[in-house]
């Protein structure tokens, strides 16, 4: 029994570690690079998610996904570069 209850610790503790590893961490141009927002979107429903666009200082260009949180903050959920060679 004592083996069991250390397994599923180590496994909690892996998964807990493991999706902290894949994080997106916000880049000069996401909105939250700076922290969260002064304003809070207070009209958008929890949970809804909406897309921003930008440029880096090298011209590339990004598409960010975000979802508000139950505190209304951001969170930041995928980011994908546009190539504009693409086939």
């Amino acid at each position: 029994m004592r083996t069991i209850k250390t397994l599923a610790a180590v496994a909690m503790t892996f998964a807990v570690l493991s999706s902290a590893a894949y994080a997106i961490e916000p880049i000069p141009g996401s909105i939250t690079y700076n922290g969260q927002p002064r304003s809070k979107l207070t009209k958008a429903p929890i949970g809804s998610t909406f897309e921003h666009l930008f440029r880096d200082s090298f011209g590339d260009r990004y598409v960010e996904t975000y979802r508000i949180a139950p505190d209304r903050s951001l969170q930041l959920l995928s980011r994908h570069k546009i190539d504009i060679f693409e086939r």
